[in-house]
């Protein structure tokens, strides 16, 4: 995996400290968390608060470790998100981040925000049109608890990188326009593409930790 960052950022003429991995770490027990830990990793990606809450007592002893919210975010959970997390990369309403930002504010800490920005035309996609960001801006510039860092997106998924390349690059251009540093985007398979084309912060799963484990089925015989 370092391999293929290092290639990407010489190629890109960038420095392998401008790209941040966060290693995706759902559906994988705390072991996996603090296998990769040890071995030099240090930001991890949750899709589910629920899920991340169960593993986070057996994690509490990395000191270093900084967890990110990747996964949709249901305001009436904010509260809960903003105990378990350092980055949420899902805002996406003024709603949710007034509710990030009393929950912040409550526990008396700054907590770090993406804005996750709906690139994709596919319905199952989450996130706030681009016209939003205006809008979403101006709320997060009034929370004294919360720290605007940038944008993120989730393009389609296709076994092609090149089809991500355009959304990557709209991207950044929303960015660049709003001047915001940031840019979380890019996966297993569309690393390169994301980081030529500006990727700040690259989520990665499969390629560190294999496939996700299939849910248990029953063994028990039916009645």
């Amino acid at each position: 995996m370092e391999e293929r960052i290092a290639r990407a950022v010489k190629q890109s003429g960038r420095s392998r400290s401008d790209v941040t991995l966060v290693a995706v770490s759902k559906k994988f027990s705390a072991a996996y968390i603090r296998a990769a830990y040890a071995a030099g990793i240090r930001d991890f990606g949750e899709n589910y608060v629920q899920e991340f809450a169960e593993k986070q007592t057996a994690l509490a002893d990395l000191g270093e470790a900084r967890f990110h919210l990747i996964g949709h975010l249901q305001s009436n959970k904010a509260r809960l998100a903003c105990s378990l997390f350092d980055v949420v990369q899902t805002a996406d309403s003024i709603r949710l981040i007034e509710r990030l930002q009393d929950a912040a504010a409550a526990r008396g800490r700054l907590l770090d925000v993406l804005l996750e920005i709906k690139l994709s035309p596919e319905q199952a996609k989450a996130g706030a049109a681009p016209d939003d960001i205006p809008q979403l801006l101006g709320a997060a510039q009034k929370c004294t608890h919360l720290r605007l860092r940038g944008l993120m997106t989730m393009p389609p998924w296709s076994e092609d990188p090149e089809h991500s390349r355009p959304y990557f690059r709209k991207l950044a251009v929303l960015a660049r326009q709003y001047q915001l540093r940031d840019l979380s985007m890019g996966m297993s398979g569309d690393l390169e593409v994301a980081i030529e084309e500006g990727a700040t912060i690259i989520r990665i799963g499969t390629a560190l930790f294999g496939p996700r484990p299939k849910p248990q089925t029953s063994t028990i015989p039916a009645a």
